[in-house]
C-alpha cells in the first residue's frame, strides 16, 4: 500500500534581549568576560536572595510580540521550572508557564523564488525566562574536568515557540532568517548565534497518510543547531531519518520513543541524547518571589510605536515605490534598515531603483562583505554615491570604467574627481561625443554602406575608432549617436 509522508516541524527559537543587566538583577550581561565575574547571590540562588523585575526586558518582550502579531497578557505572571543541571545553579529557572507575555501571534512567509508555497506559520507564544550558565567539558578523553560558567545565568532570554506549521527544512530556513530580521530591525538582540544570542530548538515528526488512516511519529526535538543551514540539514535529515526507521520497524510506531537528539554537523546526522521531557516533568507552580506583572493599553501602544517598518513592508514599499523586482527588494531589505535608508537617499534623487540597486548590491556589498563591515562604515558618502551615478546615469561614464572609479572611491577613499583624475578619467560632453561619432562617419564611408546593408556588427569598427579617438567615450552611447546620425542622413 502507498503511503504519503508529510514533514511536521515547530521551532523553538531563544531569544537573548539586548539589556544591559539580567532580567532578575543588576549583574551585566556582558559577553566575554572572565568566567563567573558577572554573577551575584541572586543569580547564584543564595539563600534570602530575592528577584528584582529588569523593566526593559519587559518592554523588549512586549515589542516582539506586537511586531509578531502576538495578543499581549494583561496580566502575565512567573513559574518556576524545575530541573537539576550543573549549570542552573537555584535548581529551577524562572519562565513562565500558562500565562505568557505574547501568545497567538503570526509570521507570514512569502518566497519570490516559489521554493515553497506562501505560508502562515502561527506564533504559539513568546514567554519571557532567565538563561542558564554554560558548561565546557574535557572531550579529548584524557580525563580531564568539566568547567561552569555562570556569567549567562539569569540573562534575560525570549522564547519563541510555533506551531508546527512547517513542512521542510527550506521553510523552517526561510523562518529563522526573516524572524531574526524583524529582531535585528528592532534592535532587541544583535542575533549572534556564535556568542549564544540566538539559539534554536526544531521538533520534527512525521504525518504518514496510509489508506484511509494517519498515524504520526513520535516528535523529536533537535538541539545543538549553531546555524540556520544547521537547521535546515538537520530537519531533512531527520525526516528522512524516521522515515526509514518507520520502515525497518514494519511500519509500526512506538508512541513512547520521543527523543532528544543533538546535531553532529561534521556527519551531518542527529544523535540520540535522551528521551524527551514532557511538561510535567518539570514540577512548574508560580514563583512565590516574584508579583503578576500589569500591562496597560497606554504601555503597549506607547512600545508600538518605537517598531517602524518591519521587513514585509519595508519590501512592499520598495517594489511600489522604486519598481524593484520582488527578489531585488529582498536582497536590500536582507541588509538591514540602515542599507534601505541609504538605498533610498540614493535612489529619490536619481528617479532610477533599478540603477541603485545594482550598484549596491554587486560593488557594495563585495565591498562590505571583504571588509566585514556594515553600511555605516561604507567610505562613500551619498552625495558622492549620487554624485558618481548620474554620470552613469547620462553616459559620461561607462560600467566598466565606473567600476574602476567605484573601486578608487571605496579602498583608497578618495572623492569621485581625484578618482577619475588619478584613473585619467575626464566626462565626455554631448557636444564632443557628437562630434567623434560625426569624424568616424565621415571617415569611414564604406563602413556605413555595410551598415547600411544590414551588417549592424560593422558598428563595432566605429566605435574602436572613437574611443582612439577619447578613450573616455561610452560605447553604447557612439553606437546610439551614430545610428541616429545615419537615420537623420
Amino acid at each position: 500500500m502507498s503511503c504519503e509522508k508529510a514533514t511536521i516541524i515547530g521551532l523553538e527559537v531563544h531569544v537573548q534581549l539586548d539589556t544591559q543587566s539580567k532580567l532578575f538583577c543588576g549583574c551585566s550581561t556582558r559577553f566575554g568576560a572572565p568566567p563567573n565575574t558577572h554573577i551575584c547571590p541572586v543569580c547564584l540562588g543564595a539563600p534570602g536572595a530575592l528577584p528584582v523585575l529588569n523593566r526593559q526586558a519587559l518592554d523588549l518582550a512586549i515589542q516582539v510580540g506586537l511586531a509578531l502579531n502576538c495578543e499581549i497578557e494583561t496580566n502575565t505572571k512567573w513559574d518556576r521550572k524545575n530541573y537539576f543541571y550543573p549549570d542552573l545553579p537555584k535548581g529551577y529557572q524562572i519562565s513562565q508557564f500558562d500565562r505568557p507575555i505574547c501568545a497567538n501571534g503570526y509570521l507570514d512567509l512569502i518566497d519570490p523564488e516559489a521554493h515553497f508555497a506562501d505560508r502562515r506559520v502561527q506564533i504559539e507564544r513568546a514567554h519571557l525566562e532567565e538563561d542558564a550558565g554554560k558548561s565546557s567539558h574535557d572531550e579529548t578523553g584524557a580525563g580531564g574536568s568539566s568547567k561552569i560558567d555562570l556569567n549567562r545565568a539569569g540573562t534575560p532570554l525570549l522564547e519563541i515557540v510555533t506551531r508546527p506549521d512547517l513542512r521542510s527544512g527550506t521553510e523552517a530556513k526561510a523562518f529563522l532568517t526573516e524572524l531574526k530580521l524583524i529582531l535585528s530591525n528592532l534592535q532587541v538582540s544583535d542575533c549572534n548565534m556564535q556568542e549564544g544570542s540566538l539559539r534554536v530548538d526544531a521538533n520534527v515528526n512525521l504525518h504518514l497518510a496510509e489508506g484511509d488512516r494517519t498515524i504520526a511519529t513520535p516528535i523529536v526535538e533537535i538541539k545543538n543547531l549553531n546555524s540556520f543551514r544547521a537547521v535546515q540539514r538537520a530537519i531533512d535529515f531527520e525526516s528522512e531519518r524516521q522515515w526509514k526507521q518507520w520502515q525497518e520497524d514494519g511500519r509500526t510506531i512506538d508512541q513512547a520513543a520521543k527523543q532528544t537528539r543533538g546535531w553532529d554537523d561534521e556527519s551531518g546526522q542527529t544523535v540520540l541524547q535522551r528521551t524527551k521531557e514532557d511538561s510535567a516533568d518539570y514540577r512548574y507552580f508560580p514563583e512565590p518571589d516574584l508579583a503578576v506583572v500589569h500591562t496597560t493599553v497606554e504601555q503597549r501602544e506607547t512600545i508600538g510605536k518605537k517598531i517602524g517598518p518591519l521587513p514585509s513592508q519595508q519590501r512592499a514599499e520598495l517594489i511600489s515605490a522604486y519598481s524593484l523586482s520582488a527578489y531585488d527588494a529582498g536582497v536590500l531589505v536582507q541588509q538591514g534598515r540602515r542599507f534601505v535608508d541609504f538605498f533610498e537617499t540614493i535612489a529619490r534623487p536619481l528617479d532610477d531603483g533599478k540603477l541603485v540597486s545594482n550598484w549596491l548590491q554587486q560593488e557594495v556589498l563585495r565591498y562590505l562583505k571583504e571588509q566585514q563591515a556594515d553600511i555605516d562604515q561604507f567610505p562613500v558618502s551619498t552625495e558622492q554615491f549620487i554624485a558618481f551615478l548620474k554620470l552613469i546615469q547620462s553616459g559620461k561614464l561607462d560600467t566598466s570604467r565606473g567600476k574602476a572609479v567605484m573601486q578608487k572611491m571605496m579602498e583608497q577613499r578618495l572623492s569621485l574627481e581625484e578618482s577619475m583624475e588619478q584613473l585619467g578619467i575626464a566626462p565626455v560632453e554631448d557636444d564632443e561625443l557628437a562630434a567623434i561619432c560625426r569624424q568616424v562617419i565621415e571617415e569611414n564611408p564604406d563602413i556605413i554602406q555595410q551598415i547600411r546593408e544590414g551588417n549592424t556588427k560593422a558598428v563595432g569598427n566605429l566605435i574602436g575608432q572613437a574611443k582612439q579617438i577619447n578613450r573616455n567615450v561610452d560605447p553604447a552611447l557612439v553606437r546610439k549617436q551614430i545610428l541616429n546620425f545615419m537615420k537623420t542622413g
